[in-house]
This record gives C-alpha cells, sequence and structure tokens, in this order.
C-alpha cells in the first residue's frame, strides 16, 4: 500500500502541498474534521474554479435562492451559533454564505432571498457594534423595500437587562415592515442560550431544506452539526474549559482606593490555548459556599437531596455552588419564586414591570429569600434559579512577553446593601476565594473586532479608562516584542493619582523606552472639576485629528453605558471642529472609520 506522503505527492505539487499546510497547520480536529467534509461537499458539486490573487468561489446558488447568515456580536456567542447554523445547512446540501454584519454590505440586502440572523444586545437595548449600521439602516427612511425576502432571527440578551433582546427585536419588526416574510417565528435567548438556539437552528435548517435548491452535496458523515469553528487550536473550548492554576491575585489599587482592582495571572501550561491582543478569557467560577449554605437553610432545604442536571446527577448543594446563577438577579427568578411560595407581596410586584425593574437593583437571590421567606421544594427552587454563565474578562497579556500564562486586570464587585456585604460571583471567587495553586476553569473567547493593526507602522490610540486598560496592556506587550515602528497614545483615566494610577511603572518604562509615544491622563477626583477621558479627548482634538488623518485606529475599551458614549459624542466632536466638518458629515466620518475597522470597542 503506498504511504500517505507518496499519495500526497502524486495528487499534489509541492507549492501545493505547502499551501495546504499553512492553511491549516494551526486548525484544531473540529476544523479539520468541518473542512474536510466542506471539500469533499465542493469535490462532488464538481469544485471550484480559481486562480493565483482571486478569492475561490463556490458553485452560484440554484434559482431557488440561498441563505445568507449575519450576524452582530460583542462576545462571539452570537457568531459561534451562526457557524453551527452554517455547519447544520451545509450538512443538508443547502448553498449558504456567513457574513458579519459589519461586512456586509447594506445595498446587498434587498437582493437576498433568504436570511438568518443572530443578533445581541447589549447596554441600553443598544446594538453591537458591527451591527449598528444595518440595525440603523433599517431603522431610517432610507430602509429598501424586503417583499422577495423570508428571515427568521435569533435573538441573544440578558432578562436582568430592561431592554431584553431590543435589538433582535428591532431587526425582526423592521425587516417584516419593509415586506420581509418569516419563516420561523423570532425566538429570544437568555445567557443561558444554548438549548434554544439549538431548536432554532433545527427548525429553520428543515424548513430551508423545502424553500432552497441544494447545490452541494451533503458533509461527509462524523461532522457534527452543533461543531462551532473553534477560536483556538486547542481542545478547551466554553462547554469543555481548562482546569487553569492561579498563579497570582495582587490587588493594584491603593489602600484609601474606592475600588479594589486585582492583577490576576494564570498558569496555561499543557492546555495548548492560544489567544491574541483582543481576546478575552472566560472565567466558570463557583459560588460561595457561605451563601449556599445559608440559602438551603432559609428554604429548609438538605444540601445532599439528589438533583438532576443535563442528565447529570448532583447534590443540591454542588448544583448551588457550581450551576446556578446566584449572585444576578432576574426578573423570571422573582416570579418563579413567587408563586412557589405564593407571595402576594412579590406576585403584586411581578405584575409591576417598573417597580420589579427598582426591585432587583443591588439585590441578589438571597436578598429576597431574606426578604421573603419561604419553604420549597428543591425542584422548585431549581426551576426558579437560571443556569449559571461564565463571566468574559478582556485579557490583559500578550503571549509574545507572558508565553502559557494568562493576565487580567478584575474589578472586584463589592458593596454593602440591605444589611450585609455582597460580592460578585466571578469576581468574588477570584478574588476572596481562590488561593494561589487552586484549580480555575478557563476557556479563550476570541474577539476578531478588537485587533490590533496587522501593519506594525500604523499609530494607535487607545482610551481605557479604569480596568478597561487591559486590553492595552496586551497591546503594548504585543507592540514592543514585535519591534512594531507605529506610534502609540494612551489615555486611561481613574479617580485618584496616588491610589488608582494601575500598572503606573510599567506604562513609566513604555514611556521611557518609546514603546508609548504619549499617555493622556484624566483624574476625576484629583481636583475640583471632575476630568474624564472624554475631556482629555476634546482637549487633544487637534492633535487626535491629526493622528486619525495619518491613518491611526482608535480603540476603546471598559464601561458602555456611560464612558463609551461619551467618549463616542467627543471623538465626533473632535472630527467637527478640527476637521471642519457639519455635525452630519463629522458622524460620517466616524462611521467609515468604523466600516474600516480603525475604529474598534470592547465595551461592557
Amino acid at each position: 500500500m503506498a504511504s500517505k506522503d507518496n499519495l500526497l505527492s502524486a495528487l499534489l505539487s509541492t507549492e501545493q502541498q505547502q499551501r495546504l499546510q499553512q492553511a491549516v497547520g494551526d486548525f484544531n480536529p473540529a476544523q479539520l474534521t468541518w473542512v474536510s467534509g466542506y471539500l469533499a461537499g465542493l469535490a462532488n458539486a464538481g469544485g471550484v474554479q480559481a486562480t493565483a490573487g482571486t478569492a475561490v468561489t463556490v458553485d452560484a446558488p440554484a434559482a431557488g435562492g440561498a441563505l445568507t447568515i449575519l450576524y452582530g456580536t460583542q462576545s462571539g456567542n452570537g457568531k459561534a451559533v451562526a457557524s453551527q447554523l452554517q455547519a447544520q445547512a451545509e450538512a443538508k446540501g443547502l448553498p449558504t454564505k456567513l457574513v458579519s454584519m459589519a461586512d456586509f454590505p447594506v445595498k446587498q440586502l434587498k437582493k437576498e432571498t433568504h436570511l438568518a440572523i443572530v443578533v445581541s444586545t447589549h447596554g441600553e437595548g443598544d446594538p453591537p457594534d458591527e451591527a449598528e449600521e444595518l440595525h440603523a439602516l433599517l431603522g431610517s427612511k432610507r430602509a429598501p423595500k424586503l417583499d422577495g425576502l423570508k428571515f427568521s432571527v435569533l435573538a441573544l440578551g440578558d432578562s436582568s437587562y430592561e431592554f431584553y433582546c431590543q435589538t433582535g427585536k428591532d431587526f425582526d419588526e423592521r425587516i417584516a415592515k419593509q415586506g420581509g416574510s418569516r419563516l420561523l417565528d423570532r425566538v429570544d435567548c437568555d445567557v443561558d442560550f444554548e438549548a434554544a438556539a439549538e431548536t432554532w437552528r433545527n427548525q429553520l435548517v428543515d424548513v430551508l431544506a423545502k424553500e432552497l435548491s441544494a447545490v452541494h452535496a451533503p458533509v461527509q458523515a462524523g461532522v457534527s452539526a452543533n461543531t462551532a469553528v473553534s477560536a483556538t487550536a486547542s481542545q478547551y473550548d466554553k462547554k469543555h474549559p481548562f482546569t487553569a492554576n492561579l498563579l497570582a491575585n495582587q490587588k493594584i489599587t491603593g489602600r484609601d482606593s474606592i475600588k479594589d482592582i486585582r492583577h490576576v495571572e494564570i498558569d496555561l501550561e499543557g492546555s495548548g490555548l492560544a489567544y491574541r491582543p483582543g481576546d478575552s478569557l472566560g472565567i466558570w467560577f463557583e459560588n460561595d459556599v457561605a451563601l449556599v449554605d445559608e440559602l438551603l437553610t432559609l428554604l429548609g432545604l438538605d444540601g445532599s437531596t439528589e438533583v438532576k442536571l443535563d442528565d447529570e446527577t448532583f447534590s443540591l448543594k454542588d448544583a448551588l455552588i457550581s450551576k446556578y446563577e446566584l449572585t444576578q438577579l432576574v426578573p423570571s427568578f422573582v416570579k418563579s419564586y413567587a408563586e412557589s411560595a405564593d407571595n402576594a407581596t412579590l406576585k403584586a410586584l411581578a405584575d409591576d414591570a417598573t417597580a420589579l425593574r427598582e426591585f432587583i437593583g443591588d439585590r441578589q437571590v438571597i436578598d429576597v429569600v431574606r426578604e421573603h421567606p419561604a419553604k420549597l421544594t428543591a425542584e422548585q427552587l431549581q426551576s426558579s434559579l437560571r443556569r449559571i454563565t461564565p463571566r468574559l474578562y478582556s485579557i490583559a497579556s500578550s503571549q509574545s512577553e507572558v508565553e502559557e500564562e494568562v493576565h487580567l486586570t478584575v474589578g472586584v464587585v463589592r458593596y454593602d446593601a440591605f444589611g450585609s456585604e455582597h460580592l460578585g460571583g466571578a469576581s468574588g471567587f477570584l478574588a476572596e476565594r481562590l488561593e494561589e495553586g487552586d484549580d480555575v476553569k478557563v476557556f479563550i473567547e476570541n474577539n476578531d473586532h478588537f485587533r490590533l493593526p496587522e501593519n506594525g507602522d500604523t499609530p494607535v490610540v487607545m482610551v481605557g479608562p479604569g480596568t478597561g486598560i487591559a486590553p492595552f496592556r496586551a497591546f503594548l506587550q504585543e507592540r514592543e516584542a514585535t519591534d512594531a515602528d507605529g506610534d502609540n497614545w494612551l489615555l486611561f483615566g481613574n479617580p485618584t493619582f496616588t491610589q488608582d494610577f494601575l500598572y503606573q511603572t510599567e506604562i513609566q518604562r513604555y514611556v521611557k523606552s518609546g514603546v508609548l509615544s504619549k499617555v493622556d491622563l484624566a483624574w476625576s477626583r484629583d481636583q475640583a472639576h471632575k476630568i474624564y477621558v472624554q475631556d482629555k479627548i476634546r482637549e487633544q482634538g487637534a492633535e487626535l485629528y491629526q493622528w486619525l488623518e495619518s491613518g491611526a485606529h482608535f480603540y476603546v475599551c471598559g464601561d458602555a453605558s456611560r464612558m463609551a458614549k461619551d467618549v463616542h459624542e467627543a471623538l465626533i466632536s473632535v472630527v467637527a471642529e478640527h476637521g471642519g466638518k457639519s455635525q452630519e458629515d463629522a458622524e460620517a466620518y466616524v462611521t467609515e472609520l468604523r466600516r474600516a475597522k480603525r475604529y474598534q470597542r470592547d465595551v461592557y
């Protein structure tokens, strides 16, 4: 029997072999399996035609149309679901294309025949950055007529926010208003979205199989319809996290600071996990055992009671520690608990949306039970709680510098309310309950929408107050390690210079070495008049506009609700004033920066 190498040499030229190795050299097993099936489908369909320097294209869709899958996401969940949908559709032989909303030509919309939209919602009902342009178009007078379009929307959101899944609702309503007809009704998904998303995908593919003409052969057996392209070349992901060790947990704010911010280092040795500056680290955390014990006591429950979860059996106590959300209170818990406890006060509250939102405020699950004690069964408690979800933290290191480590900048959520101290779920776990050497389950969340420019000569402007400095520490490590020649400008802010200058020594070293060309610092409480990073942007407006005109990339990381919006408005005002533009033209200039991926945000 001929060896694999001999067969490869017989089938491919040396140049083709080299290109193949370069193309798949960093693919993980799931990616290789998917690609092998995809290529087999192309081969059975007659192959592809390509010439040097041109993009490879598949056969044009048949007269029955094709499915375009658009995703808009900030954290990456939307892209994962969209990729899963594409895999399922292609396994059925359906012609598809998968496109980020940021890369989708809006004029193309009226030419589409079948459209699947997967989109998340952020802040106060805001679309993710990559969805903003399309979202705005559909809500404007320029929205195209879409009479021939058949569509379905999967909306991702978080029910703890008032405007739950609002962006998905907007897309669904606006497309229908313009004449589009629904293939399936919109599905709204909470943070534990996997099951609902899988049902939507399965139903949509079944409907599309009747709608579209199959132009590709089915993907080879063995390709899982639920396989999403991984962000890394590792076997570990969100569903199969790596058990890492905590190396360090150091407080980096002063003893008199109003903030408790930690520098956290985690060991990834042996994981194969790889990340790039701009990516996030997912942390699967555990709830405080003392909090769980109190909850069980108040509800009159035995922690050793066996409960079922995903076809597995756990003790109720273990399930509450690692499987259910206790620190983020959502309306569904209040409503469910009110019914189980037969509590008239809570029932009335649950019927008043405004009052319910106000009640939730700073409360956690334990506060509701303390204020309205009742006796529940284990099943009643389970049915009222939301499944725990990992927290994502912007990575504060470059592997070019730290190799098999990953660093985070974690703001500890800690506050007094309703007579007791409250801690955030993940931040309390990392800061208070983990000791050096303890285990923590982690995964990498890829973020291709927050990347350094490929050309190291390109100047960058980084706006990162508070813990928003995290990815820019990674950026600076990477720029230094790769000897990038582009200028780097950091704008950082926090309450005070003496207590809150995060990574001060490192920043001073980067200034001294020339890695940092310019630094502007905004201390909000060091003087009578509060100064924020957006004030520094306006103050340095003339120079900032020159940087932008010279091709600089502009980055923002941090609070989405106020800071990011204020910075956005400041950026527009700078362009208007120093570019001699009208408000409308300045907004168009900033929109073009975003379209060209020169204005990127990582906000939360």
